[in-house]
């Protein structure tokens, strides 16, 4: 991790989200194949591609319009729900905590001596 990440306590708050997402959405994989049967290149593919782009993201995280893209990504992430209807929960429940790291980082910055 770089200094200027391991400074900036909401950006790893943000990777950290992003991060765990990408765990939770690459198990749902397994669960659709065998227990909704649901294709697996189509499983892998939606997912899969899911997770490597939380992965991707937490890395873009330095850049101003990542926030809006992780938000994109987690209306993406809720939209599996149609896939494992488990995910409209489970995305719900990162979807909140993204947007409570959201409503962090605004309070840290109104917070910052000028």
């Amino acid at each position: 991790m770089s200094a200027s990440a391991a400074a900036n306590p909401v950006r790893r708050l943000f990777a950290t989200v992003l991060a765990c997402e990408a765990i939770v959405i690459a198990l749902a994989i397994p669960v659709a194949v065998a227990v909704l049967d649901v294709d697996g290149a189509t499983a892998g593919a939606v997912c899969g591609g899911l997770a490597v782009a939380c992965v991707l993201m937490a890395g873009l995280l330095r850049f101003p319009w990542a926030v809006a893209a992780g938000s994109v990504l987690q209306l993406l992430i809720i939209a599996t729900g149609f896939m494992v209807p488990a995910m409209f929960f489970l995305g719900a429940v990162f979807g909140a905590l993204w947007a409570t790291a959201i409503w962090m980082g605004r309070k840290a910055e109104r917070a910052r001596p000028r």
